[in-house]
């Protein structure tokens, strides 16, 4: 879950990635970069943190030209340190090129095995730079024409920007795992992973890249190419659930309707005796609005989310119960004592969490809390871009629908359907990848290291 954002043929276009960026903010805090060329030489700028943290105005002002491409990272594979921050910038035959990444390739382990057995020499621990190193084993006068030797070998989820002085190349791996949107700015041409980008900056959206597409932009002009590979379509289902911004359009939907639909479909599918209707925000927030609708309870905004607390923060010597979750959550007692209360939530990972806040809800008077889910469980982890925990510690792939209700201490859990969710979208249900709830795996996976050795204990007939 990386957001990346890429312009070309604009004299402000790192001023642009900067706000595209900071649009895409929400796809990865880990790291931030971005990567300009002027028609002879190619800067870049990276560092750990946020956008506005590593992005000055002096920033900006080294960063000439008329393209730049940017990046803002979630580590899903390799470390989340300054080495593997992105762009990665390299010299080759037919000069500098930069690249960023969004997903995760399946085969990454065995290609860098085999590339280092040759004599390649890896600068970071991502898997992205895999993809650098097949290209410069086959240079071509055409880059589109080495990569798409490179693409042909790897596997697995990407959706990539590349900057080239031959021009901006974006390519989507051939099951379309992530999105990866296209765009104009008057006469520049931009690409983002969401239409949020766009909208930040008046941009008009022109359509998806295809799974298995790779375009080119050079002067305003665009080439396009098919890759030629035949997969299974694969998108991702929860980017519609959690990941992407809910003002934006992610494949054909909008995602505040698609959310929307799914409290209303929720509601119809685990119905319980209430008071109110409260979100857990920010992303159950469109889910509980529709669970209002669908139910005529009263939607209450029973709990307020301080949007300032960073990833880390100090916290007194004095023992606080929950303190993690109090100082980005706090509940309304005003508006929820003595309330039976129905708290949506977009999905339950671990369970912590969640038990955390049913007792914040509790503490704050509520006569009962009843949990929401506007997804199915989450069994199984994803090993095409999210950065999921191991099997064992995915709740609920060790206990039932009761087991899980019991350990969050909640009066009833209720979660959407399989075939709830894929009804709210417009694609074919089998155009969705679902493995995260069902375990059918498009692509299958090697085991990258000693930690996904149990994450991904696949086997053969559990794959689709």
């Amino acid at each position: 879950m990386c957001g990346i954002f890429g312009i070309e043929n604009h004299p402000e276009a790192s001023g642009f990635t900067y706000l595209g960026l900071y649009a895409l903010q929400h796809r990865g805090q880990e790291s931030s970069g971005m990567v300009s060329w002027d028609g002879d030489n190619m800067r870049v700028e990276r560092g750990m943190g946020l956008v506005a943290d590593v992005f000055r105005p002096a920033t900006l002002e080294r960063l000439a030209g008329q393209s730049a491409i940017g990046h803002t990272r979630y580590s899903t594979a390799g470390a989340s340190a300054f080495l593997n921050a992105q762009p990665i910038v390299v010299n080759t035959a037919n000069g500098p090129l930069a690249v960023v990444h969004n997903g995760n390739l399946t085969n990454a382990r065995g290609l860098r095995r085999k590339l280092e057995k040759e004599g390649s020499i890896f600068q970071t621990s991502s898997d992205t730079e895999v993809i650098l190193h097949l290209m410069a084993r086959n240079p071509r006068e055409d880059v589109v024409e080495s990569l798409l030797e490179a693409l042909r070998v790897v596997e697995g989820a990407y959706s990539l920007l590349l900057l080239t002085s031959q021009g901006l190349v974006a390519a989507r791996d051939p099951n379309g795992f992530r999105p990866l949107a296209l765009g104009t700015l008057g006469d520049a041409f931009c690409v983002a992973s969401e239409t949020c980008a766009f909208d930040l900056l008046g941009a008009e959206m022109i359509g998806q890249l295809d799974p298995g597409e790779v375009v080119v932009a050079r002067d305003g002009a665009v080439r396009r190419y098919q890759m030629g590979k035949a997969a299974q379509p694969s998108r991702c289902a929860f980017e519609h659930v959690y990941f992407a911004r809910p003002d934006s359009q992610v494949y054909e939907d909008s995602v505040a309707q698609v959310r929307t639909q799914m409290g209303q479909v929720l509601a119809q599918e685990q119905p319980t005796d209430a008071d109110i209707v409260v979100p857990v925000p920010d992303s159950g927030l469109c889910p509980a609005l529709g669970y209002s609708r669908a139910s005529g309870l009263p939607f209450e905004l029973g709990m307020t989310r301080n949007h300032y607390v960073g990833r880390t923060f100090i916290q007194p010597q004095q023992s606080i119960r929950d303190f993690g979750v109090r100082v980005k959550l706090n509940p309304d007692r005003r508006l929820i004592a003595g309330k039976r209360v129905i708290l949506v939530d977009d999905s339950i990972v671990r369970g912590t969490t969640s038990r955390k806040i049913v007792r914040m809800v509790r503490e704050a008077g509520a006569a009962e809390v009843h949990l929401r889910i506007s997804s199915p469980p989450t069994r199984w982890p994803c090993h095409y871009g999210i950065n999921t925990p191991r099997k064992e510690e995915l709740i609920a792939s060790q206990h039932d629908v009761e087991g899980i209700r019991a350990f969050i201490e909640a009066d009833s859990l209720g979660y959407l359907s399989v075939e709830g969710l894929l009804g709210c979208l417009s694609g074919a249900p089998e155009s969705y990848c679902t493995a995260c709830w069902t375990g059918q795996y498009r692509v299958a996976s090697e085991a990258q290291d000693d930690r996904q050795k149990v994450l991904f204990p696949i086997h053969s007939e559990e794959r689709v």
